[in-house]
């Protein structure tokens, strides 16, 4: 494979680590762009990487840009909300478009651009959604029929101790659109819409007592395409137990769903930022299995790690390893290099085989 021009919008703290990941190989030129410079702090090597000042809001810059460095694909590591204007720009100029989105109308406005798309769109490539969907997509396939499939997934810090139990580990924005966002499952073979921050419940992994309940958008698109063969299918986040109480306490009865931009200042005024993390993967698949109902659990624990020199927290590995894998895998298959690409296209035994993927183990 000749060596690709790509462009990572983004330099925060999955963006930065995607970087440094695509730029260690002989395959991947990166352009790490940002609306302000920010050192890397990296050991010295040879990375294929340079990073520019640069606003995607501009978009006469940015196409200009793209235009003469040779781009080939585009991945944004911003918030959410930034996500359609790349991806339209992806597609007026015939680029690959990945993305980290847990926002259901995002990725539906992303969907609508990769009808026409010339090059390959692949939303949702970080965890929840991203990795998740690939892991129980292989589970739901060693059964059937299929009753349930649970997706569980928590990003939380390793040593918790204020009244949340929690930490700032990525994005604000991202974390209250997830408990604020009405969210989606299948009840009785059919996709519902579920009310975030309810149907909590309590699951014990290696001893450890965590709570879980519904947050938006980390199922993905497995719904649409489980919806009538599938009886029971949920996400829900991993919590230490009392968080989602006083979640519902600030968003429902204190109404700060309702003025988020004050929510997001207080999480950030009074939950502190760490890199001592810990990135929790649990799915579990029941069903029949040659006559017998038999269950199946994936559960993964991922901690931090060191690449280039310095600590990567367990988000950022989690997250950065599997989009990297991800996009690898695209540029590599021919089959995947055009339209929508969804998650689970992608085979978790090539997901495991991936140099990227290998993190994952």
């Amino acid at each position: 494979m000749a060596r690709q021009e790509i462009l990572v919008a983004g330099s925060g703290k999955i963006g930065t680590l995607v970087a440094v990941l695509l730029a260690a190989t002989e395959d991947y030129h990166v352009h790490l762009i940002d609306i302000a410079h920010q050192s890397l702090n990296l050991a010295h090597g040879q990375y294929a990487l340079t990073q520019h000042v640069l606003d995607v809001n501009d978009h006469s810059a940015l196409s200009t840009y793209v235009t003469q460095h040779g781009i080939k694909t585009v991945v944004s590591c911003l918030p959410y909300f930034c996500n359609q204007a790349i991806a339209t720009l992806a597609a007026k100029h015939h680029l690959h478009y990945f993305d980290l989105t847990e926002d259901t109308n995002v990725f539906d406005a992303i969907e609508q651009l990769a009808l026409q798309a010339t090059h390959a769109f692949v939303p949702q490539c970080g965890v929840a959604p991203g990795f998740i969907n690939i892991v129980t997509n292989d589970l739901i396939k060693r059964f059937n029929p299929v009753k349930s499939a649970l997706l569980r997934v928590g990003a939380l810090p390793a040593y918790p101790h204020n009244a949340l139990k929690y930490a700032l580990t990525w994005s604000t924005d991202g974390l209250i659109n997830e408990y604020g966002n009405p969210c989606y499952g299948i009840k009785d073979f059919q996709q519902v819409t579920m009310s975030p921050l309810e149907d909590l419940e309590t699951i014990t992994i290696d001893g450890v007592e965590y709570e879980a309940f519904n947050t938006s958008g980390g199922v993905g698109h497995l719904t649409h395409a489980y919806q009538g063969t599938v009886e029971t299918m949920n996400y829900k986040t991993l919590r230490y137990p009392g968080h989602c109480e006083k979640m519902r306490l600030l968003m429902n009865d204190l109404k700060l769903n309702k003025d988020r931009a004050n929510l997001k200042h207080i999480l950030e005024e009074a939950l502190p930022k760490t890199n001592q993390d810990v990135v929790i993967i649990y799915a579990a698949v029941d069903g029949m299995q040659h006559g017998e109902y038999m269950e199946e659990t994936f559960v993964k624990k991922i901690y931090p790690k060191s690449f280039a020199g310095r600590m990567w927290s367990a988000i950022q590995t989690a997250t950065a390893t599997s989009a990297c894998a991800v996009i690898d895998i695209v540029h590599k298959t021919p089959d995947l290099q055009k339209g929508l690409i969804l998650q689970e296209s992608i085979p978790l035994d090539t997901f495991f085989k991936n140099r990227f993927g290998q993190f994952y183990l």
